[in-house]
């Protein structure tokens, strides 16, 4: 198999929601998705893919900031790679591709957040070399 990894155009970005809704096990409605990254796109986001020939089985957002504690900060968010494609090395390929690809543009810190449940991605992160520095917090308004 070849493997690709590329940046998805603003304009393609419709075609990454089915996986971020296999990502949320359907929680999140197809028509709040589409809502949600029609408005996205306008923010100081990326997203990556990645490609089995043309066809998209993985996908990574990348959020763009300064923080004061971190300097240059892109964070990892919404992580999916299709469940035929997982454990071959694939997801860790991509994540090696990210980082070359947020170095080049000078971000200083990769950042995320995973969900306290899933042990297996904390092991995959952890292997990468994220450290895990305090909590993430959320509450709905």
């Amino acid at each position: 198999m070849h493997f690709s990894f590329k940046i998805i155009e603003k304009e393609k970005i419709s075609t990454i929601i089915p996986l971020v809704y296999k990502l949320n096990e359907g929680k999140i409605s197809m028509d709040v998705l589409e809502k949600r990254f029609k408005e996205i796109i306008h923010q100081n986001y990326e997203c990556a893919g990645v490609f089995d020939a043309e066809k998209l089985i993985g996908i990574s957002g990348m959020w763009f900031c300064t923080r004061h504690y971190s300097g240059k900060s892109m964070e990892v968010d919404h992580v999916y790679i299709d469940d035929s494609y997982r454990n071959h090395g694939l997801g860790k390929q991509f994540m090696q591709w990210i980082t070359d690809y947020v170095k080049n543009k000078g971000v200083e810190t990769m950042e995320l957040n995973a969900y306290i449940k899933n042990d297996a991605s904390h092991r995959f992160y952890h292997n990468l070399g994220f450290k895990k520095p305090g909590y993430h917090f959320l509450k709905k308004i």
